[in-house]
């Protein structure tokens, strides 16, 4: 039987689409796609799928052998704003589900894997500027104490089980295809889809609130090209990884250039704390020199992307 791939919240922003690019290039019935519910329709019907909770070991466990999957890529978690809300269910799922495919791999039922970190490992005592790889990490969410605790983890099972788990830490990320998923840096999602429908924007962050930012291709092209690098390649568990950053009143000017009745006001709420706590640039330069990692995207060309698409889902649904 063809090793197959497996992917952990499917159902999700990053997961889905990443779902749809592994498909492309392995094949429809080389990935498997699951997640707690079949909401995600798209993704239920583009290939093999299966219900599960990233929280169910023995549910992996039996997908796992019946598909002959090698690879996982765990994609299921709650993100920094809802885990706010919910801070020991986002502790419980961040974590079971981590332990969950580093023990499968220590029994050797998975040959690899892919987990996503995130910029909110760090912290206010981080440098904000140019963050490092190696620096001061207090982190102060529920999100980025589990994503921190996670890559403390996966640097373990690395070390002492030889296992191979690979490892981004995304900053912000910006996709057309799937609404906000509850993060703090969804605003930079929900500005485009407010400025076609309403030409109004009503932002949580202050207007000059810098974070790193990535568009969707980007993301998903720098995650299958760090599991397609060669392990010896591999230097780290966790690496940073960056493309542009930017603030509100920066995204803005780039909308009202294209759509010049847009307006926006800046109301910061309790994600305003969060987003104080977090990089305003990264240096990725270890991804950058161990897999040539390069991004492809700028703002105008986020900025031109998303309007683009939304405006052409929003005709085709009658909106």
């Amino acid at each position: 039987m063809t090793p197959k791939i497996l992917i952990l919240g499917a159902g999700g922003q990053i997961g889905s689409e990443l779902t749809f690019k592994l498909r492309t290039l392995y094949g429809e019935e080389a990935v498997i796609a699951s997640d707690i519910n079949k909401n995600n329709l798209e993704v239920v019907n583009s290939g093999p799928f299966e219900c599960i909770n990233a929280k169910d070991y023995d549910g992996i466990k039996d997908c796992i052998i019946k598909y002959n999957i090698k690879k996982v890529y765990l994609m299921a978690a709650m993100l920094s704003a809802s885990g706010e809300k919910h801070p020991l269910a986002a502790w419980d799922l961040n974590m079971t589900s981590l332990f969950n495919v580093l023990n499968l791999a220590k029994e050797g039922y998975i040959e690899s894997i892919f987990w996503p970190s995130s910029i909110a490992v760090f912290g206010h005592t981080t440098p904000r500027h140019n963050t490092p790889q190696h620096t001061i990490m207090e982190p102060s969410t529920v999100y980025g104490i589990s994503k921190l605790s996670g890559e403390r983890w996966c640097e373990y099972y690395k070390e002492k089980y030889n296992i191979d788990v690979r490892s981004l830490r995304y900053p912000g990320i910006i996709s057309w295809k799937t609404k906000p998923g509850g993060g703090t840096t969804d605003y930079a999602i929900d500005i485009f889809h407010k400025a076609i429908l309403e030409e109004h924007y009503n932002c949580f962050l202050s207007e000059d609130t810098e974070l790193p930012m990535m568009y969707m291709d980007d993301a998903i092209n720098a995650t299958i090209e760090l599991m397609q690098a060669s392990k010896d390649d591999i230097s780290v568990a966790s690496y940073n990884l960056a493309a542009i950053s930017f603030t509100p009143k920066e995204i803005a000017a780039t909308i009202k250039d294209l759509i010049p009745e847009f307006s926006i006001d800046y109301t910061p709420d309790f994600r305003q704390d969060i987003a104080d706590s977090w990089p305003a640039s990264i240096d990725d330069s270890l991804a950058r020199k161990d897999w040539n990692w390069q991004h492809q995207f700028g703002l105008s060309d986020i900025t031109k992307a998303m309007l683009t698409n939304l405006e052409n889902h929003y005709k085709l649904n009658g909106v």
